[in-house]
């Protein structure tokens, strides 16, 4: 961006081109319309956008540095703009390495977690306002992990979905929505990296440079098409959704373990992905880093009786693989000294709670297929009447157990509520999936 557009006022693209005034650069592309409107024109390539407003920020690592970045956040008003960048594929775990932030027309501050563990003073200021991410599910945990959590909600990516937009990415938003190209280069990045270069820095600055704009042109939107009321359930439940429950058997998640058909080979492969695990940690390495699945596959699938089998295998020939040699036989060891009786099934345990996956009701539950059969279609046709994603009508999973158990009619409101669907969706979805269950059952 050319220095005579830093610190410039633009005019966010609302539906009907009367725009709203945002803080960052200039915006001169075309107005946006809502999912029902058909463009006549098509609009301009987005305009590259290459600096933050403000040029690029250094990494705040110090507390005389967040205390000044603090100070400055309390001082302005409206809502913060977050995000967060995670070393996933390089580190252990999923905690957060960078934090980024902006309020109004304010300086973005990248905050280093890492070397600020006690964010405090930040979460004091942060905490009771509207927070605007992109696919907050992705970085609330990190950041709760953080003592940083919003008291209220806006997700750039949600609003995009249930606009109907055919592109929901955050490049995307900001070119849809505002007219401008994001570059992505560095979302792969291995952010525990220090000091963290000036191009990723740049790249992460521009991440939270226009969400609060992004924001206003969704806002004019949703409300236009009179679903702001579904985005706010929407948010409101993402921000309160609790953290998933811990997976059974998490081993059996391995990349090609599907080739291994013996208990014993189970067993092997339970105990070097729980070696993996602990050594991965320990590193703080991520986990294919340390082992490859394939070779955890290998292991279970050849058995090998001594140090030496294993190490002649090709996927632990590798030099670092080889110099933990006699910690990965050891693991191996584990798991063929396993008794009989105490080797893994074939088949992970069964929740209870569980429903078959839908491949089998067909022989199991024929009428619960058919039932699942026209809750599709018909949620899919209502779907494409209102121009959103199937799934965000009707979490899939509410369509099975819906299917399932074959609610009645006159229940099927509270039933919906109960699995999790928002009170919009039941509005939206209820009638033609209480249509759907009655064609069913006379058919």
């Amino acid at each position: 961006m050319s220095a005579d557009q830093k610190g410039t006022v633009p005019t966010t693209r609302g539906p009907s081109g009367n725009g709203t005034t945002t803080s960052g650069p200039t915006s001169t592309g075309p107005t946006s319309n809502d999912a029902s409107d058909d463009r006549a024109d098509a609009p301009p390539p987005p305009e590259p956008l290459t600096e933050p407003s403000g040029g690029v920020p250094p990494v705040i690592d110090t507390p005389e540095a967040l205390e000044r970045a603090v100070a400055e956040l309390a001082a302005q008003d409206g809502v913060v703009a977050v995000d967060a960048e995670r070393a996933s594929g390089f580190r252990y775990g999923q905690r957060a390495f960078l934090v980024q932030l902006r309020r109004s027309d304010g300086a973005i501050h990248l905050v280093d977690p890492i070397a600020l563990p006690d964010l405090g003073a930040l979460a004091e200021v942060v905490n009771p306002l509207e927070w605007v991410l992109h696919a907050a599910d992705q970085d609330l945990p990190c950041l709760r992990d953080l003592g940083l959590t919003p008291a209220s909600l806006f997700d750039t990516e949600i609003a995009a979905r249930l606009l109907g937009r055919a592109r929901v990415g955050l490049a995307a938003v900001v070119a849809d929505e505002l007219g401008y190209a994001l570059a992505k280069e560095h979302s792969a990045a291995d952010w525990s990296t220090r000091p963290v270069p000036e191009d990723w820095r740049r790249y992460a600055a521009l991440d939270v440079e226009l969400l609060a704009a992004a924001r206003e042109a969704q806002l004019v939107a949703l409300a236009r098409t009179g679903r702001l009321a579904w985005a706010l359930q929407e948010f409101e439940h993402e921000r309160t959704a609790p953290p998933p429950p811990a997976k059974v058997d998490p081993w059996r998640r391995t990349s090609g373990l599907q080739e291994v058909r013996r208990p014993r080979g189970l067993a092997v492969a339970r105990a070097v992905w729980e070696a993996r695990e602990r050594l991965a940690q320990e590193l703080d390495r991520a986990p294919g880093r340390v082992l490859p699945a394939a070779a955890v596959v290998a292991a279970a699938r050849e058995l090998p009786e001594s140090r030496h089998a294993l190490t002649s295998l090709q996927e632990f020939s590798g030099k670092g693989t080889r110099r933990r040699a006699d910690y990965w036989w050891s693991a191996v060891e584990e798991g063929l000294s396993v008794p009989d009786d105490a080797l893994p099934a074939r088949r992970p345990p069964r929740d209870p709670d569980a429903l078959p996956q839908p491949r089998s009701w067909g022989d199991a539950r024929p009428d619960a297929a058919t039932r699942l059969d026209a809750v599709r279609t018909a949620l899919r046709a209502r779907a494409d009447e209102i121009g959103i994603p199937q799934e965000n009508l009707l979490a899939p999973a509410v369509q099975r157990r819906v299917a399932w158990d074959g609610a009645a009619p006159a229940d099927l409101d509270d039933v919906l509520l109960s699995h999790g669907a928002r009170p919009w969706q039941v509005e939206q979805a209820g009638p033609v999936v209480a249509a759907a269950l009655a064609e069913a059952a006379t058919g």
